[in-house]
């Protein structure tokens, strides 16, 4: 008995069944033009900026704002989907999750052990901060006066909400 040859991937089967679907792509770097994770998928956004609106500004201009300081944790932002202002800071994938305040209170009373550094996500600099007792005081020091400026970010490279 002779098997029927099998169609070629992603051609029509002859006895009526479907062929295999490819997965929905997700994450950074999926192609298609998709969100990676903890994007917003509501499209491009509105910043209220001192009673005006301006945009739409795209999910990436945005982060890359946020990352140079240019939108602020606290400034208002609309999706094109939505009339509602939420903070930027509430976007997910923008900022991020730490907190600028526990950084700082991490910073100034346990920097020398390593802790702050622990807590952003700089898992070898904590330790290295921890073995040298913060860098004989000098590293602390260092890393109190960035984290008060808020010049330090998180390991993703996100800013502190």
């Amino acid at each position: 008995m002779t098997q029927p040859p099998n169609p070629p991937y992603g051609a029509p089967d002859p006895y009526g069944q479907q062929p295999p679907q490819q997965p929905p792509a997700y994450g950074y770097g999926a192609p298609g033009g998709q969100p990676g994770y903890g994007a917003p998928t509501g499209g491009p956004f509105f910043i209220n900026y001192l009673g005006q609106e301006q945009g739409p500004i795209e999910f990436g201009q945005l982060a890359q704002m946020a990352v140079t300081g240019q939108l602020k944790a606290d400034t208002a932002v609309r999706s094109a989907d939505s009339q509602q202002y939420v903070l930027a800071k509430d976007v997910p994938g923008l900022f991020s999750d730490k907190e600028w305040v526990m950084t700082l209170i991490f910073t100034w009373l346990l920097g020398g052990l390593g802790i702050d550094r622990f807590y952003l996500g700089y898992t070898g600099l904590g330790i290295a901060k921890l073995l040298t007792c913060g860098g004989l005081g000098i590293w602390s020091l260092i890393d109190a006066i960035l984290v008060t400026l808020r010049k330090v970010p998180d390991a993703q490279g996100r800013p502190l909400r």
